[in-house]
């Protein structure tokens, strides 16, 4: 007889524990301590020299360390190495945990540094951490899911073999929720992965322990994965700075997914990484090894480097955003409000324009990207689940009873749905067709608004949008319930950059008084927000919109922006 699902996942917890070398564990701090990002350098298992590797927060800074030999690669994966354990054992982020294969790539390129004095690739020795999607070969990549441990991947992803032939060291995965359909991260293999400035809060996902992790310094730079905002929803809640690239930007072929075979919203993968110069690095180092030649979605589009100048920007001179203050559903709750407030002063201090900018058809597009996911009923969710019989879960509710089988909650059109995503409603082929259509007229309708702000602005269209990430800071587990604001970009498939602003001012960003609600989430955000001691310490990030295929100068703007912005809170 098989062994039990709990069997299985209590195994795999167990053998991840053992991975953790007896001399990097750490008394664990209080339950009751909240904030954790500072419980790294506070261990004693860092050097002087580790602090000063991990917490550099300088991609671009480290990558010449590394290429001119100052640092070794294999002092720099064993820095983050040993604080990304640190970090597992307070926020719990990681899955799998390769200490002898990372020190093994990292010393063979210390080991060509040295004979040739040339540095293998862009990324040499840069340590990568990568979300658990991203097979390496011999290894498992079980996605949270009992039915895919002890299941080695054949052979690397696509994104792992350009990375190592860019000289970057692969050395953790990071968690993600059951399905990967969740913005927050458990499954019943690893737990929950939790924001290391306030533990109670959400980290976000399905990218969420690629969040925690770069949060806590435990690693540079990370991979994640947007299907509906799963790299830039832990990108903003961590307070760092993330890329949702257009589609077949970047390789995805190799990886393990959710949804096989659904391409009318495909997801993409990008960075996440506590500097901006990460994003850049990321995406030029990828591109760097012709992707197109290994995956064959992948856009054949070489790094533009008069793009990321922005030519067609005024060079950043004096460029214009519309601010979209909110999506027309949901209302932000004040310290979104605030971070906007801020954005808008800041550029316009900086000598930028700034127009209003309300867009059209979120509701509909909401819409049709949830019956797009939705479409299979649920099938491929369920099929998974069947293989051990884990329970297929409902809701990232902390301590919630686990269904007892692994059938979708489906509900009538009128009465109120569960979860995430609503009901699950089959669709047929025509169906499908039918929304893909609708899909295409209304993202024709999108481009010609944005196009036609010429006459409002400085001459050119706007250069980009500036809005929010979603619609609160962190929130509580299991209350992350509206990405609607992400999950615009992905349907509509512009490149999309996270920059942070802020954090909860617990004494300026008080509730506001009651408005009449628009939708059943816009109650439910209003009445989570009851109280800026709730959200203590959040961080508070925006989102940087551009159109198709300009991720380039998406980073470039979102450069300008964030270092405007920070100056501005000085």
């Amino acid at each position: 007889m098989p062994d039990d699902w709990r069997t299985i996942a209590a195994a795999k917890k167990a053998a991840q524990t053992a991975a953790i070398p007896k001399e990097w564990t750490i008394t664990p701090p209080p339950a009751d301590r909240l904030n954790v990002l500072g419980v790294p350098r506070e261990s004693g298992l860092l050097s002087e020299k580790e602090l000063e590797i991990t917490e550099l927060r300088d991609v671009d800074k480290l990558l010449v360390k590394l290429a001119k030999g100052e640092w070794t690669s294999v002092e720099v994966t064993t820095a983050f190495l040993k604080r990304a354990i640190i970090a597992q054992q307070v926020v719990n982020c990681l899955t799998e945990i390769f200490i002898d294969k990372a020190l093994a790539w990292a010393a063979s390129l210390d080991k060509l540094l040295q004979e040739t004095g040339k540095p293998v690739g862009p990324l040499h020795g840069l340590p990568i951490s990568l979300k658990d999607q991203f097979c390496i070969e011999g290894m498992d990549c079980c996605m949270g899911y009992v039915s895919w441990v002890n299941k080695p991947c054949e052979k690397n992803a696509t994104l792992v073999d350009v990375l190592l032939s860019a000289g970057a060291v692969p050395f953790v995965r990071t968690n993600v929720p059951q399905t990967l359909m969740w913005p927050e991260s458990f499954n019943v293999v690893f737990g929950r992965t939790v924001n290391p400035a306030n533990r109670t809060l959400t980290c976000g996902g399905s990218s969420g322990g690629e969040g925690a992790l770069v949060a806590m310094d435990g690693s540079p730079l990370g991979v994640g994965t947007d299907i509906g905002g799963s790299v830039r929803i832990p990108a903003g809640l961590n307070g760092l700075f993330g890329l949702r690239p257009s589609f077949n930007r970047f390789p995805y072929q190799g990886a393990v997914n959710s949804g096989y075979g659904q391409e009318s919203v495909p997801s993409v993968l990008g960075p996440i990484t506590s500097s901006i110069s990460g994003l850049k690095a990321f995406a030029k180092g990828v591109l760097s090894q012709d992707p197109w030649l290994y995956d064959p979605l992948c856009v054949r589009k070489p790094w533009d480097e008069e793009s990321y100048l922005l030519k067609e920007h005024g060079e950043g001179k004096k460029m214009c955003f519309g601010i979209m203050w909110d999506d027309g559903i949901v209302l932000p709750t004040p310290p979104v409000k605030r971070a906007l407030g801020i954005a808008k002063a800041a550029l316009e201090a900086a000598g930028h324009e700034v127009i209003d900018w309300k867009g059209i058809h979120h509701e509909e597009l909401r819409d049709i990207i949830i019956a797009i996911f939705n479409g299979d009923g649920g099938d491929n969710f369920a099929d998974v689940c069947k293989i051990s019989g884990e329970p297929l879960l409902q809701t990232m509710v902390p301590d919630a009873p686990l269904p007892t089988d692994q059938s979708m909650v489906s509900k009538d059109a009128d009465e109120e749905p569960e979860g995430l995503f609503g009901s699950y409603k089959r669709l047929s082929a025509y169906e499908l067709w039918q929304l893909q259509w609708r899909k295409r007229a209304l993202q024709k309708d999108y481009l010609d608004l944005w196009v036609g702000t010429k006459g409002k602005t400085t001459g050119r269209k706007i250069d980009g949008i500036i809005m929010p990430m979603a619609p609160y800071p962190a929130p509580p587990h299991g209350k992350n319930i509206y990405v609607g604001y992400t999950m615009l970009w992905n349907i509509l498939d512009n490149p999309t950059a996270i920059f942070p602003v802020t954090t909860v001012d617990q004494k300026v960003d008080v509730p506001v008084e009651k408005h009449e609600f628009r939708c059943k989430e816009d109650q439910l955000v209003y009445e989570m927000y009851s109280s800026p001691e709730v959200f203590k310490d959040a961080p508070v990030s925006l989102q940087l919109v551009g159109m198709k295929l300009e991720e380039e100068a998406v980073i470039g703007m979102t450069e300008i922006v964030s270092k405007i912005v920070a100056e501005h809170a000085k």
